[in-house]
């Protein structure tokens, strides 16, 4: 065997070894693309049901967030109108509310005045620019000058 011969099959082993390298890595390659291609087709498949799930939801949504709209301006127009009712009660009714109260304590004062007359302020006497209270505890007309029963 002359030294090109072995060149020759040195050249061909290398080829070969470098060739099924080649084929092993292509035989990987192509199980991980078929993985890839079916998860992506699994993901796929169960993506577009929730999407579809998720539409419908955010219309339903949406169809309850329209009501609860009209319920609030429903309820801010009866809040406006009873805050007008009570102004208008208040007006015409107020003062001569007031009015009939303030008569009804004036006649009970009147009243209870003449049953009860209030006793005489104590006299006070006056010595050289000095007041000397009244004498403490004086009886006048079996009552007490304070009020307080015996």
């Amino acid at each position: 065997m002359s030294g090109g011969e072995v060149a020759g099959i040195l050249v061909a082993v290398f080829w070969a070894i470098l060739v099924s390298f080649l084929a092993v890595v292509l035989v990987r390659l192509a199980q991980t693309l078929r993985a890839t291609t079916k998860l992506v087709a699994d993901v796929t498949e169960q993506a577009v049901p929730l999407l579809a799930d998720a539409s419908a939801t955010v219309r339903a949504a949406q169809t309850q967030l329209d009501k609860v709209d009209a319920i609030a301006t429903d309820v801010q127009e009866v809040t406006s109108n009873a805050s007008a009712l009570s102004t208008t009660v208040a007006s015409a009714f107020g003062g001569p509310l007031v009015k009939v109260a303030a008569f009804g304590y004036g006649v009970r004062q009147a009243i209870g005045r003449k049953t009860n007359p209030e006793p005489e302020p104590a006299r006070r006497t006056v010595i050289v620019g000095r007041t000397v209270p009244a004498a403490r505890g004086r009886k006048r007309s079996g009552k007490n000058t304070r009020g307080s029963k015996d």
